[in-house]
């Protein structure tokens, strides 16, 4: 058979990387997963606690622990995380209820304790909100009577609000109206607001670090706060200066280089043949495009809230698709298309990477497409049902909404997480032969490692279910958040890019798979612990903060490396072509490449450290800051991603005659030029506002609907209006155009057996450049040469042993 060369038949070759590469990624990932071994054990053991009993002055029990619970269950329930927040995370258009609850309670005491000739009711207030009358040992926490008339107090005040009749708060009218929900709703909210300014034992600051800012009851930055923002500052800043002067010395060897040995010939699409799996992937490019549009549409709809809260140009939509369920629909079908496209990527460069395909791969395939749009069904309607309160459907997993981020129904979560490694099992069955004569440091393992990564880190969420304690749901849900978008998929992207330009022949595997293990490093260094900056006030030990903190700012250190090496990207196919009798085909997916670049400096780098600092995050958490990151990461980086990985592989799926050039073009510079639009016309302005605010007049007040729909930044939000409609009509639309061309007349698939020149063809053996490529002279013919040219790799120095990438 063709794939049996002598390469598959000596067996598995030596590493192809220096044990210093491996030793050093073992080093990162054991000492961060460590660490975060101990912090898991601190969460569980050492969070803000969840009383069995809350009673009064007498004993007499006001709410319980199930009751917190349940209410618990409610507000996710009810999609409101959606709308607005808790412990500072959730939605941007109601209230945070933390701080409102702890605001309105405080309020109402203090108005009593000046009513009743108290002498220093200020003083009394403090001393009585911030003394921690929980007894660990029974499980009881006692509230002051005037504690608890608050607390009776604010269940009429959220009654009142979850029940308007009305659409004025962006709900559905009569939302919640059953006063049994209504009380452990108040429950939740209650605990929460207690926790944040009862004193932990043996300190002087609240559980949640004296979040949110709050004047009445002494609540501001602690100690730890300010502190480890500086030591974070100072970290950066040594951790850059470091890394530019690693870059300075070993220059040539760190970072893309154009591969300059060969000079090469790019066979055009159209001559590339095809196999069932690869068009099969056509499907999954037109569900991504069609979930791309909806989730931008979403995105207008949810912006559009905020600019005129009761009306839709004239519809009250919050009738028919209320802020909460619009915010939910649109976070999961950016994760959910984003993935996909990965996914469908992963698919199709496989037997690239092995020289073949498997029979009936395609009908793996189209059954991984299946299941992915059941769950996709499934957790659009069973957010619906969940949101607007169907009661047949209440408590049940298939339909109950979760946390934020992970808000599909628990079924759905796990079905999905079965797709996922079922996308794994496809994989590895495309690869397996290869894979069985590879070092597990060459890059067809590498691919395979990063690709198992996705199913492995996002089905860590399954830990955090509706009934966790809110803290240990908080502490899992963000290992899916920030592990597995910012770190493991940050890797498989990585993985995918250094494949294809090995595949064009336009980078060499070493410099491939240093990328590789460098990025490993870099990105992980900082991002497995830098995931505790999203955990500062949610309850966790102070360590939580210190190294969330101090970590965190490191991840900024291999996004600015990328500013240094994306403009390489444009130069990597400009430099073989320059060579080369052919052009090269993939302009426009390269130039998607270079935008994910930028945006990685920008929106993953610049605008998350922004809001990371502990105290910039003490007042800032859960405003227009932290949804302008939001933007510029997740469509910045893998939003951009998705769609320069869907060209590459469609500019072989779509006959040459029919390739769209000019739609391309447009998709890309409409899609960035959309989102700075949005970024710097709106939500950067509205957030350093916002944020002002938050700082001089309280983080309450601005998060207040009041505030949010002022005219001021109503007329910001109507700003936004052009760079919307550039982003979906002139990007979306012709990307999914394109999608449609790729299904309607995409090339048939003639072979199994991808040919010997799969991407590119030798057309003259060139002597390498010293230092790069073999010493001087041409390149002698070998095995490895003809194994690497058979998978469409370039050929390797014959120096080596460690066969194809």
């Amino acid at each position: 058979m063709a794939e049996m060369t002598s390469s598959s038949l000596r067996g598995p070759a030596d590493s192809p990387v220096a044990k210093g590469w491996v030793q050093g990624v073992a080093l990162v990932m054991v000492f961060g997963f460590f660490i975060m071994g101990f912090l898991a054990f601190r969460t569980y053991t050492d969070s803000m606690p969840q009383p069995e009993r809350v009673v009064d002055e007498t004993g007499q029990v006001v709410f319980t622990g199930e009751d917190i619970t349940e209410g618990q269950q409610i507000f996710l329930r009810r999609g409101l995380q959606e709308y607005g927040s808790i412990v500072g995370h959730g939605g941007y258009l109601g209230p945070d209820y933390t701080a409102d609850y702890l605001r309105r309670s405080a309020t109402y005491i203090l108005e009593e304790l000046e009513a009743s000739g108290v002498q220093d009711p200020q003083g009394t207030l403090t001393e009585m909100l911030r003394s921690n009358r929980y007894d660990e040992a029974t499980g009881t926490l006692q509230l002051t009577d005037l504690q608890v008339a608050a607390f009776e107090e604010l269940q009429t005040h959220y009654g009142d609000f979850f029940g308007a009749p009305d659409t004025r708060h962006g709900l559905v009218p009569n939302a919640i109206t059953d006063p049994a929900d209504i009380h452990d709703l108040t429950a939740f909210f209650a605990w929460t607001g207690w926790a944040a300014a009862a004193e932990r034992p043996g300190h002087d600051y609240s559980y949640t670090n004296n979040w949110p800012p709050e004047p009445l009851v002494a609540n501001g930055p602690t100690a730890d706060i300010l502190v480890w923002s500086g030591l974070s500052l100072t970290a950066l800043l040594v951790g850059i200066g470091a890394l530019f002067a690693v870059y300075g010395r070993w220059s040539q060897r760190l970072g893309w280089h154009a591969n300059e040995a060969p000079a090469l010939a790019f066979k055009q699409p159209g001559e590339v043949e095809v196999t069932p799996a690869q068009r099969a992937t056509v499907w999954f490019f037109f569900i991504v495009a069609l979930m791309f549009l909806a989730q931008a549409l979403l995105g207008g709809a949810i912006q559009h809230y905020r600019s005129d809260l009761t009306s839709f140009f004239g519809f009250d939509l919050a009738q028919l698709l209320p802020f909460n369920l619009a915010r939910t629909w649109h976070v999961q079908l950016s994760l959910l298309w984003t993935a996909a496209s990965f996914l469908a990527a992963g698919i199709f460069l496989a037997p690239y990477i092995s020289g073949r395909e498997p029979k009936r791969q395609h009908w793996l395939a189209y059954g991984l497409l299946g299941a992915l749009a059941v769950v996709v069904a499934g957790t659009i309607l069973g957010s619906a049902l969940s949101v607007f309160g169907v009661e047949w459907a209440e408590g049940s997993p298939l339909w109950d909404q979760q946390w934020e981020y992970l808000d599909l129904p628990k079924v759905w979560q796990g079905l999905l997480v079965v797709g996922l490694f079922l996308w794994i099992a496809i994989l590895y069955r495309g690869i397996r032969a290869r894979l069985k004569t590879e070092h597990r440091t060459n890059m067809p393992w590498l691919f395979f490692f990063a690709g198992l990564a996705i199913p492995a880190f996002y089905a860590v969420g399954m830990l955090a279910g509706t009934e966790t304690h809110l803290t240990v749901a908080d502490y899992w849900r963000f290992w899916v958040v920030h592990l597995w978008v910012e770190d493991f998929l940050e890797l498989f992207t990585t993985v995918m890019v250094a494949y294809i330009f090995v595949m064009l022949g336009v980078v060499r595997r070493p410099i491939a798979i240093a990328i590789i293990f460098l990025d490993v490093i870099l990105y992980s260094v900082g991002g497995v612990l830098g995931t505790m900056h999203h955990l500062y006030f949610s309850g966790t030990p102070v360590e939580h903060m210190a190294l969330g903190a101090f970590f965190s700012a490191l991840e900024v250190i291999p996004l600015t490396f990328l500013t240094v090496e994306a403009w390489t990207f444009l130069q990597l196919g400009s430099r073989q072509e320059s060579r080369s009798s052919a052009p090269f085909p993939h302009r426009w997916a390269v130039m998607f490449l270079v935008a994910v670049g930028f945006w990685n400096f920008l929106g993953a780098g610049v605008f998350g450290f922004l809001i990371n600092l502990p105290v910039v995050s003490y007042y800032q958490i859960g405003t227009a800051l932290t949804a302008n990151h939001a933007h510029g990461a997740m469509m910045g980086v893998y939003g951009m991603m998705a769609v320069g990985l869907a060209l590459f592989a469609l500019r072989y799926l779509i006959p040459p005659e029919r390739w769209p050039d000019r739609l391309a073009k447009i998709s890309f510079w409409s899609l960035n030029l959309g989102l700075a639009w949005m970024v710097f016309a709106t939500l950067l302005p509205l957030g350093v506002v916002q944020l002002w605010h938050s700082v001089n007049d309280g983080y309450y007040e601005a998060r207040t609907l009041q505030y949010l729909t002022n005219p001021g930044n109503a007329a910001l939000e109507w700003i936004r209006l052009p760079g919307d409609l550039v982003f979906i009509v002139g990007g979306v639309l012709p990307f999914l155009w394109i999608t449609w061309l790729g299904l309607r007349h995409g090339i048939r698939p003639t072979t199994q057996i991808v040919p010997v020149e799969a991407l590119f063809v030798e057309e003259q053996p060139v002597n390498a450049t010293p230092g790069i490529g073999p010493a001087d002279g041409p390149l002698p013919p070998s095995r490895y040469r003809s194994d690497r040219i058979r998978d469409g790799q370039p050929p390797e120095d014959p120096g080596r042993t460690g066969g194809a990438p």
